[in-house]
């Protein structure tokens, strides 16, 4: 479907609405684009510490505890 022709019709029902209902749909488009937003923030997030070397001293750090140290083992 044609991103242009959408639109205008989107545009031409919201004009159709009652003051009252055209709240609504604005509510609707911003909750949308704030769900747009969290999810470029998230996807940000996740690539940055996905590629981060901030953690990358704890794989030269020896290991503190073994299987020896337990005092229960469970199965």
């Amino acid at each position: 479907m044609d991103y242009g022709f959408v639109l205008q019709k989107t545009i031409v029902n919201i004009q159709k609405l009652p003051e009252s209902r055209i709240s609504e749909v604005n509510d609707f488009v911003d909750f949308l684009l704030n769900k747009i937003d969290n999810q470029i923030i998230t996807e940000g997030i996740q690539e940055i510490a996905s590629t981060s070397k901030l953690y990358n001293f704890l794989n030269s750090e020896p290991e503190l505890y073994s299987v020896n140290d337990l005092k229960v083992k469970f199965k």
